[in-house]
């Protein structure tokens, strides 16, 4: 038997964990009820497993019993989120949070593949030849949780070098069961810009005596729209969506200050350099001419995600091996979402991919996606997650190369 018909075997108390924790999402940082599931999933595991100080992480690494040359011990990371979202669900399900929380992007059936690969993995330690770091972050949805558990220690928790690192994502949008993602760029940089423009507060009458800062904050949202199309190569694109703009107290009163904010997306490290000066430069010098001064704070959430082409080329022949190429796809484009694991994939070797999971019931017009209310993820892809996790952990200690 291989990690497909073994998942198989599991796969109704991966998805009983997986509802349990849809039950009760929790934000951030802090996760103790999903930590705590988690632990008590892994129990009895053959594992050697420390926790997060700052954050409520869970770090497991598998031994296996093959022998290796001392010096030549490979370590393969794989990784699940397990944050939540702060969105009232709406989804229907009868497992639905109420808690005023949902899992809106999928992560509880991240947790619960994970643990299922652990538990395949761990099944098979005597044919293991190398270390599995089993990765389980908080705070992807913000404020990242990825690089607090590389600063305490993940890419060493081993005793060994991280050599490979792997993640799945699902998607409701695409076909359940769909495995894909792209070498190189494959998903954007996130970044903030928050703006403060301070002007002169006064009577609406009489504008003339008050330096009125609402008409500079209209002026660079519009020339926000300039700058990407005359700045940026069309093949390097950004992209800036003003989330927020605030300024005034009621209609007849000039306020002395206005504020903006802004999801800036790149795709690469040099148009984040580019914007990460002229953009703050932009605001800077429009509210000047207008006898305004503004503090710009431009701020990175996660860098761009990138996979290595080779591990891309490995991952694709991995999950085609184990259900077919026809359910292996390669997407021409990246995905204009942000992900923290590129935190990791900027110091490892991998590949971040995507799995469709959207039910059958849900056309694929009109289907929510993460992050909506409304979404649903069809859990009958867990086993399928749990074992591509494992295989490809096995495949990449096997392969000297990879």
């Amino acid at each position: 038997m291989g990690f497909v018909d073994d998942a198989a075997l599991i796969h109704d108390d991966l998805v009983a964990l997986r509802r349990r924790i849809h039950q009760h999402p929790e934000l951030g940082l802090h996760l103790p009820l999903t930590q705590a599931a988690v632990l008590e999933a892994l129990d009895g595991l053959p594992l050697e497993i420390t926790t997060g100080k700052g954050l409520s992480s869970v770090v497991a690494v598998l031994r296996g019993d093959l022998p290796v040359p001392a010096g030549q011990v490979r370590t393969v990371l794989l990784r699940g989120d397990m944050d939540g979202l702060p969105i009232v669900e709406d989804s229907g399900e009868p497992f639905a949070s109420t808690t005023g929380t949902m899992h809106a992007c999928g992560h509880d059936l991240h947790v619960a593949g994970l643990v299922g690969a652990a538990r395949l993995l761990s099944a098979r330690k005597a044919e293991l030849a190398g270390n599995v770091v089993f990765m389980f972050q908080p705070a992807e949805e913000g404020p990242g949780g990825a690089l607090p558990m590389i600063e305490e220690g993940l890419l060493d928790a081993a005793g060994t070098p991280v050599d490979a690192a792997f993640g799945i994502h699902v998607s409701g949008l695409e076909d359940k069961g769909l495995f894909h993602t792209k070498p190189g760029t494959s998903m954007a940089g996130a970044n903030v810009l928050r703006v403060t423009i301070h002007g002169k507060g006064g009577h609406g009458s009489s504008p003339w005596k008050s330096v009125d800062p609402i008409p500079v904050a209209a002026e660079i949202v519009g020339a926000f729209q300039s700058y990407v199309t005359r700045r940026h190569s069309v093949f390097d694109p950004i992209v800036i969506t003003v989330g927020q703009l605030h300024a005034g107290t009621a209609f007849n009163i000039i306020p002395s200050t206005a504020e903006i904010a802004a999801s800036v997306r790149t795709l690469s490290r040099e148009s984040f350099e580019q914007v990460s000066v002229e953009l703050p430069a932009l605001v800077h010098n429009i509210a000047a001419a207008h006898g305004c001064t503004a503090d710009a704070d431009f701020q990175q959430l996660y860098p761009v995600t990138v996979n290595d082409p080779e591990m891309w080329d490995h991952a694709k022949d991995v999950l085609a091996g184990l259900y077919g190429a026809d359910r292996v796809a390669e997407r021409p484009d990246p995905i204009m979402g942000s992900e923290d694991f590129s935190y990791v994939l900027e110091r490892v070797p991998g590949c971040f991919i995507h799995l469709g999971a959207r039910p059958d019931d849900v056309a694929e017009e009109g289907a929510p996606s993460n992050h909506s209310a409304k979404v649903r993820f069809d859990d009958s892809v867990l086993g399928e997650q749990a074992a591509a996790l494992a295989e490809l952990a096995v495949s990449t200690l096997a392969n000297p190369a990879r």
